[in-house]
């Protein structure tokens, strides 16, 4: 299988779980997953 996989993570607050599950994610896929993007709702300054 040459398709990889994309996934996006978003969670609320910018708690940084979306961070974490697009982490967890390239840890458990390797060369198989893009980077995925990950995203909160607000902007940290």
């Amino acid at each position: 299988m040459s398709e990889r996989l994309s996934v996006l993570f978003v969670c609320v607050h910018n708690a940084g779980r979306s961070q974490m599950a697009a982490d967890w994610l390239t840890h458990l896929a390797g060369d198989r997953a893009a980077q995925p993007p990950a995203s909160g709702t607000y902007i940290s300054p």
